[in-house]
């Protein structure tokens, strides 16, 4: 069974653990000086929030599958899309070790499918210096061009 996963990337960490524990109406499973996560069943998602220096807002989204074969069968998927994917088999990310690949989408977000090996006791490695505007956390650089775009205005 799949979860969706979110990752925020926040300025004040204690005041948005606050907010999403009301919103979710339950602390976080997992809680570091940096970073909190929430295992949801009810919506099931795994959602993140990090304290990195970082752009705040989305970082990356994702799916978070149980079984390496089930990531196995959506990484298929994605060739026969001819949708270009990065692998990465035992990555340190986000106090987590998994398997995962990247994709991003055509306006420039970076995907995450991933299945979680083990947990890990540091945040993880360093990785290349951000691309465009942004790179998400423990993203390899972006697999389809960012396109420059003026998000200024919404509906206005």
């Amino acid at each position: 069974m799949k979860r969706f996963h979110v990752h925020i990337a926040v300025e004040r960490l204690e005041e948005n653990i606050r907010f999403y524990s009301a919103v979710f109406g339950a602390p976080p499973t997992v809680s570091k000086p940096d970073y909190a996560k929430w295992m949801l069943d009810d919506p099931r998602m795994n959602f993140a929030i990090s304290r990195r220096g970082l752009a705040t807002g989305i970082d990356h989204l994702g799916i978070e599958v149980e079984s390496g074969e089930e990531l196995a069968g959506l990484r298929t998927q994605m060739d026969h899309a001819d949708v270009i994917a990065t692998d990465q088999a035992n990555a340190a990310c986000c106090y987590t070790r998994s398997d995962k690949f990247w994709i991003t989408d055509p306006q420039g977000i970076s995907w995450e499918t991933f299945h979680a090996l083990d947990s890990s006791s540091d945040y993880g490695e360093q990785h290349p210096p951000r691309l465009a505007k942004r790179k998400p956390c423990c993203a390899p650089a972006p697999t389809v061009a960012v396109q420059e775009t003026n998000n200024a205005a919404c509906c206005s």
